[in-house]
């Protein structure tokens, strides 16, 4: 495996994910590193109903916002190790003994043909892979929902998802203590409603991780949204 490895990187060399700068190993170039957007200890988390708590690294803005489009809609999949390598870490930090199963919030099986890949199971993946593990799938997106990107209103989000995931068959969900991971959070809908549908199905506990969050709204702002 060492062997081929190396083949590899001759022929498709690590790149840092938010500049693409060409690395002598998977991770982020000593720039960026100075340059993302990261989140403080206390602004990493965003809290929301359904008991949400979902931690992240960096801000969904600048340098990493235009990482993960290139991740998440552009092929860049070799990305998703340095990501899930900051997830893992995030999520050490925020929730070390707090979760024994990890999982990731799946996509349609029509987004997967069309895209090649599932974003988060590789940022799962590649978490796990720091902790000797591997992640379980525990959900499936039953319905190809409309992207939330396309809508901005919260209320709006919430209803795209509801109802759009389910427990996947035969999956051993009862009693477990859920680490979630996900591509971004932006007003924490989508990761609220996956949070819903394990604990229905007897999950003891559920915390997620991202690469990023968005800033939450002024509130002035959201009043006049309103």
């Amino acid at each position: 495996m060492k062997l081929l490895d190396r083949i590899l990187d001759l022929l498709f060399p690590p790149k840092c994910p938010f500049c693409g700068r060409i690395l002598d190993g998977p991770g982020i170039c000593p720039a960026c590193e100075k340059a993302l957007p990261w989140t403080d200890d206390a602004q990493g988390l965003r809290e929301g109903p359904g008991g949400l708590r979902c931690a992240a690294p960096l801000w969904y803005e600048d340098l990493a916002r235009e990482g993960i489009l290139r991740f998440k809609f552009q092929g860049a999949s070799a990305a998703a190790t340095p990501l899930g390598e900051l997830i893992a870490r995030c999520a050490a930090e925020r929730f070390s003994g707090a979760f024994d199963t990890v999982t990731w919030v799946p996509v349609s099986r029509r987004r997967l043909r069309k895209r090649g890949y599932d974003q988060a199971r590789l940022l799962a993946e590649a978490a796990c892979r720091l902790w000797d593990t591997k992640p379980v799938r525990l959900l499936n997106k039953t319905v190809d929902n409309p992207a939330q990107s396309g809508l901005t209103e919260a209320a709006a989000r919430r209803a795209n998802v509801l109802g759009v995931y389910e427990p996947c068959p035969g999956a051993d969900i009862a009693g477990k203590r859920v680490l979630l991971i996900d591509d971004i959070c932006t007003t924490g809908a989508t990761l609220t409603e996956c949070v819903r549908v394990l604990k229905d199905a007897g999950a003891a506990e559920v915390v997620c991780a991202a690469v990023a969050l968005t800033r939450k709204q002024p509130e002035k702002h959201a009043k006049e949204r309103r």
